[in-house]
């Protein structure tokens, strides 16, 4: 379990480590100079928990405590799916934070509960893009806000292709062909982890006509109604990954056990395959790892005519319903929305602003993604829309394709499971 934590108060400048033991955990604490008994003190609980992620947060932290001397903050984090069991806990027993993070999932559940308060008033909402708020409007009300906006890509080791002579497929008969050559080579070609990178495989090619033709609204008002199943949507995607597992371009008996962005990354970098799915937010740290190669992050190639990308509005802030700090809370995550810290987010994550003449990140490697973001031939992998936890049941439908499970089992329990979903009150 990795765990970090910066507790601020008020000014600046005392800085400590704890280690504490136990499970090899290590916090890290920031203390911020003399706080005043008067202080209100707000907690904010997140899944960035990465170095390099939380100096950002710690950046930020410092300069809103700066200039709100009256207000503490302090952040904790959790990694990856800890962090969202963690969370329900904590929401469950009461004891929620009173700013923390959030997925399409989460919301639909916290939501549901009436744990997360409407943010439909703070000043940051009007800068937004009319896309992102169509995912964040409900009825009026909004109850999180995104500080980026994410892209999945392909990963693309250009040495090994320069020297393999094989170039970055631009389509899926392309794509298939490289892949096909690298087999032949005895090279198995894309690494893929238990999480990301099916899924969003089959949301892309999913989806992707219904997005181009405008008809989100309608389709998923009938998958929200039962009318239409997931499968229907889905299965030329899951479709696809089963032909990818079967013909040897995946290895499913390795990447079901294989995490995102860290296991996935660390057998990258050592440039025995040309490709991996997973998120851009990674390129960083990626390029940190020092790989010894030169990569890129490019659109996924799986339509006929060309490739696609797959975003979601992330890194996602709600403010505790249930808080005795609300007002502090709702001003802090007003602070973090500021279009500067904005965009030291955003450039940060190797992501994408969500604000109007936001800017997309500096970051060399994922430069390729940038063309077809602003040429819109891109889907959401979890549409705000949609009211069923699709990122959750396409990750473990996933996990069960690489494990071996055969198609149509797999669409059938994911089908199955969208029914249950649907008859909780």
């Amino acid at each position: 379990m990795k765990r970090k934590k910066i507790a601020g108060m008020c000014s600046v400048l005392l800085m400590f480590s704890l280690v504490l033991p136990g499970c090899g955990s290590k916090n890290q604490v920031v203390n911020y100079g003399d706080a005043k008994e008067e202080a209100a003190s707000i907690t904010f609980f997140g899944n960035k928990y990465e170095p390099e992620n939380v100096t950002v947060i710690e950046e930020i932290i410092s300069d809103f405590m700066s200039e709100n001397p009256e207000i503490r903050v302090s952040y904790e984090s959790l990694k990856g799916t800890e962090y969202y069991e963690a969370l329900e806990k904590r929401m469950s027993a009461g004891k929620g934070d009173d700013v923390f993070m959030v997925n399409h999932d989460a919301v639909l559940r916290l939501g549901a509960e009436g744990q997360l308060a409407d943010l439909s008033e703070l000043t940051a909402i009007s800068e937004y893009t009319d896309r992102m708020l169509s995912q964040m409007d409900r009825e009026g009300k909004i109850f999180w806000v995104p500080t980026t906006v994410s892209a999945f890509g392909l990963y693309c080791n250009l040495d090994l292709l320069e020297k393999h002579k094989q170039k970055i497929p631009e389509n899926l008969s392309q794509w298939e062909e490289v892949c096909g050559y690298f087999k032949g080579q005895g090279i198995t070609p894309i690494i893929a982890n238990n999480d990301i990178s099916l899924k969003t495989l089959a949301i892309g090619a999913g989806f992707y006509p219904v997005y181009q033709e405008g008809r989100q609204q309608e389709v998923f008002s009938r998958l929200n109604r039962g009318e239409d199943s997931l499968s229907q949507y889905l299965t030329e995607g899951f479709s696809l990954a089963d032909r990818f597992i079967r013909k040897g371009y995946i290895d499913g008996e390795r990447a079901v056990h294989t995490k995102k962005t860290s296991d996935d990354l660390e057998e990258f970098v050592e440039g025995e395959a040309p490709f991996m799915l997973t998120g851009a937010w990674a390129a960083g740290r990626t390029r940190d790892m020092e790989p010894g190669f030169e990569f890129q992050v490019v659109p996924i190639p799986i339509l006929e005519d060309g490739a696609l990308m797959v975003i979601n509005a992330d890194t996602r802030l709600s403010v505790n319903a249930h808080s005795k700090n609300e007002a502090a809370a709702k001003k802090f995550v007003e602070y973090f929305t500021q279009r500067e810290n904005i965009q030291k987010f955003a450039d940060q994550q190797s992501s994408f602003s969500p604000l109007k003449e936001g800017s997309p990140s500096s970051r060399e490697e994922i430069q390729p993604l940038i063309a077809c973001y602003q040429s819109g031939r891109t889907v959401i992998g979890a549409d705000g829309m949609l009211n069923l936890p699709i990122w959750d049941l396409t990750a473990q439908a996933s996990e069960k394709l690489l494990a071996g499970e055969a198609l149509d089992s797999v669409l059938d329990w994911m089908d199955q499971r969208a029914e249950e979903e649907r008859s909780v009150p």
